[in-house]
């Protein structure tokens, strides 16, 4: 089963680094890290609460320096220009926020002129049916369970059809029913050529992955 969306590159977007280290003032977070993560499979972060996994995910989304060493972003071999990437990056991370006082189309048809999307109506529907969310449903989010408001999360990250998306403890406010119907996404997702980029110490999602990274604690 295929995604609902098209890639913008056909080829995908690989996520490359080599080196990486990445420390603040005296304390070194981490060091000498290597790898990459590939169209169509999912590169798991793994390691205990406060080893870095969400600043190694920061820092390969390009969203902080690393210390030393480098990360590229290649389509076709080469490397994907800094103001092109966040097109094609998608983000679903703890910190995240939406508005509560908006439905969940509204919230999604504000992040699409942000991003300065066409045909919001019809991108709006579909990534919400596509995270399992009602499109007619106009109850304020503040009125959702933990589950849906992570899977609205989910829909904001998928909105812009990203060839990269990146998920920071994504089932962690999940019931065992959304935790089934994520596993059912990231493998089709990562099927249809999707980059995943995840970072958990979920057993599960653990399973999910092609490459591994572990971080000490």
């Amino acid at each position: 089963m295929r995604a609902w969306y098209l890639h913008p590159m056909a080829d995908g977007v690989r996520v490359s680094f080599s080196g990486v280290a990445k420390r603040y003032d005296e304390r070194v977070v981490f060091r000498s890290l290597s790898g990459e993560a590939a169209p169509g499979e999912v590169l798991v972060v793994t390691g205990p609460n406060g080893s870095g996994k969400s600043t190694l995910l920061a820092v390969l989304c390009g969203l902080l320096r690393p210390t030393r060493g480098e990360v590229k972003h290649l389509a076709d071999g080469r490397e994907v220009p800094r103001e092109r990437w966040r097109r094609h990056l998608g983000v679903v991370a703890p910190a995240m926020a939406v508005y509560e006082e908006l439905d969940a189309v509204e919230n999604l048809r504000f992040f699409a002129r942000v991003r300065g999307l066409g045909a919001a109506a019809d991108r709006c529907r579909r990534a919400l049916e596509a995270v399992g969310l009602d499109p007619e449903r106009r109850t304020p989010v503040r009125g959702y369970s933990t589950g849906m408001a992570q899977r609205l999360k989910i829909a904001q990250a998928l909105l812009h059809e990203p060839a990269v998306l990146v998920l920071d403890e994504p089932g962690s406010n999940l019931d065992p029913t959304g935790k089934d119907w994520l596993d059912g996404k990231v493998r089709d997702l990562a099927a249809a050529g999707t980059t995943v980029i995840l970072a958990t110490n979920d057993r599960r999602e653990m399973e999910w992955g092609s490459r591994r990274v572990a971080l000490a604690g």
